[in-house]
């Protein structure tokens, strides 16, 4: 028998019909394992009374729209993890709704069979045209299926914007460390030049918010691609040692140990550097400018 779905708190059914008309895909998928797999999908229309026949011909729909034509008649255990995920999307979208929700639906999936539902799910979305809200602690994921992403902490929204608005511009420290790969160094704001000043002495240009005081104490976030290994000491190059480069095809990260005892990560060629070189690191052009946030409580330098 089917439970009553709940919203926080509310079953769905109390709901006003511009509300209730969503369709939902869970974590577990929640497919019914004694039902073949278009009475799985099916269900949802028969239970708002959709005819016969009209139920046969949504169900020859969706199921073609996720690549399942020939499944019809199996058991849910007789399908693959993305098969049942997939399933679980037409039964999902047989009712029709104006809005998607997906709970983490790719969870259950292996890395390999994650990215290729991951495409498919993307398709089947853009195809529909329909809004589809997906919950997710994948930040690739959220990346590849979603034109606005709201990031959030602790029950708290972040920011919410573009991929690339959030990972070129993020509004918050939390966001630009936890958005991508970054490193973090303790500075101080000079708010003339724009620049934090390292341990050290070395200047980085960045990016600070209007309100920063002059000379207070910040935390500078940085991608890889926007660090590169300078060639001799400059007023921004900062002394370091190469821990283990981490091979990523045509190129590498870097791991390096500044002399100051914060490590940071470098993208480079993957001959550019060798373990327990001494290299000299700076700001390139090109990447997201580095980024100053007011230091943490509790932070030291």
């Amino acid at each position: 028998s089917a439970g009553t779905v709940r919203i926080d708190g509310r079953a769905i059914d109390h709901l006003p019909p511009n509300v209730r008309n969503i369709g939902i895909v869970f974590q577990s998928y929640a497919l019914f394992p004694h039902m073949t797999i278009d009475e799985n999908v099916a269900f949802g229309l028969e239970r708002k009374g959709v005819s016969k026949t009209e139920r046969s011909g949504r169900v020859a729909e969706v199921l073609e729209l996720v690549g399942l034509s020939g499944f019809a008649r199996r058991k849910p255990k007789q399908l693959s993890g993305g098969q049942q995920q997939r399933v679980a999307l037409a039964r999902a979208l047989a009712p029709r709704p104006r809005v998607l929700l997906l709970d983490e639906p790719l969870s259950n999936l292996d890395p390999s069979l994650r990215g290729r539902t991951r495409r498919e799910l993307k398709r089947v979305i853009r195809d529909v045209g329909i809004t589809t809200l997906f919950v997710t602690h994948e930040q690739e994921e959220a990346f590849e299926l979603g034109t606005r992403v709201a990031l959030m902490s602790a029950g708290r929204v972040e920011q919410v914007g573009s991929p690339r608005e959030l990972y070129e511009a993020p509004e918050s420290r939390f966001a630009a460390a936890f958005i991508g790969r970054s490193s973090v160094l303790p500075g101080h704001w000079e708010k003339a030049t724009g620049r934090v000043r390292l341990p050290g002495g070395a200047a980085w240009a960045a990016v600070g918010s209007s309100d920063l005081a002059d000379g207070s104490p910040v935390e500078v976030v940085v991608r890889p691609e926007s660090l590169g290994f300078a060639t001799a000491r400059n007023g921004s190059a900062v002394e370091g040692r190469v821990v283990e480069p981490r091979f990523a095809g045509r190129e590498s990260y870097f791991a390096v140990m500044l002399d100051s005892g914060v490590e940071v990560e470098v993208l480079a060629l993957p001959d550019a550097a060798q373990p327990g070189w001494k290299v000299f690191v700076a700001p390139v052009p090109g990447g997201p400018p580095p980024r100053a946030y007011p230091r943490l409580a509790g932070d030291v330098e």
